[in-house]
């Protein structure tokens, strides 16, 4: 069954959400528990969808953020060696972010606060599980959709040899911090992901600024993201420069564990108890 959302054109979206907050800033206490609402009620339609519909627009969320490394790769290997080059480059990364937050797709580090609220908002053993069926669903979509992207890019006669030992470059740099770097780097990376969360509901028409600001910091601070980073050493693996296990338990389980620390236990928890307290007065 298709789902409705993808029916709505994006202008009436932007404007339903806009009005949306402005509805619950008429009647909360303050104007992040209104924020916290209209976050609040999209995760919950995000809870109630479907396993089918969720995994296909995890997917395709997966393959939109191989734009990422793409997007860097191609201006690094056009760009001289030097700090101008990388503040440049890190542009790029922000491309996959813009179209998968854009388009609306399911992106595993977003559902880290939105799916999260309903579930700290009314505790229950039904909507815990529901909320680990998201993750679990999301996550794999999205690292389907970029396991794909990574084998078609490397496999695909697209890009020149140069252009390939750039993206082999990426995929080491990230390589090159240990599992505890690659935790702590995934912690800021959670956060200012949930940040951005945060601010769109009241961003209007300065969507995309906040998109790119915080993406771009992301990038020019080399914090990992579970999703993007996986793009890059997927990259590596099926190149035959680095194996599943370093995958696995040196990049992709510390990274997401960060990634999970930083966006629910640390900026939802805080973000709720201020709601909570607002509440209670």
């Amino acid at each position: 069954m298709t789902d409705p959302n993808h029916l709505t054109p994006p202008s009436r979206v932007k404007e339903d959400d806009e009005h949306d907050l402005q509805l619950n800033d008429d009647k909360l206490p303050s104007r992040a528990a209104a924020v916290h609402e209209t976050i609040r009620e999209e995760g919950q339609k995000e809870l109630s969808r479907t396993v089918s519909a969720l995994f296909w627009s995890a997917m395709a969320a997966g393959l939109s953020m191989s734009f990422s490394m793409l997007a860097k790769g191609l201006l690094r290997a056009r760009l001289p060696e030097s700090d101008v080059g990388f503040l440049i480059e890190s542009l790029g990364y922000t491309v996959g972010f813009l179209v998968v937050i854009m388009a609306r797709q399911q992106l595993f580090t977003e559902n880290t606060v939105t799916a999260v609220l309903p579930v700290m908002s009314q505790p229950r053993v039904m909507r815990l599980l529901q909320l680990l069926r998201l993750w679990g669903v999301v996550l794999f979509g999205n690292l389907v959709g970029v396991a794909i992207s990574a084998w078609a890019i490397l496999t695909l006669p697209i890009f020149s040899t140069p252009t390939h030992e750039v993206f082999i470059t990426l995929g080491e740099n990230i390589l090159g911090n240990t599992p505890m770097q690659m935790f702590a780097k995934g912690i800021i990376a959670g956060w200012m992901i949930a940040t951005m969360v945060w601010l769109l509901p009241s961003a209007g028409s300065a969507k995309i600024w906040v998109i790119l600001i915080v993406t771009y910091l992301v990038a020019i601070g080399e914090f990992t993201h579970i999703i993007v980073g996986s793009t890059e050493v997927m990259y590596l693996v099926f190149a035959g420069q680095a194996s599943w296990p370093e995958y696995l338990f040196h990049f992709g389980l510390p990274t997401l564990a960060g990634n999970v620390v930083g966006g629910t236990f640390i900026f939802a928890l805080i973000s709720h108890a201020q709601i909570r307290s607002d509440s209670d007065h």
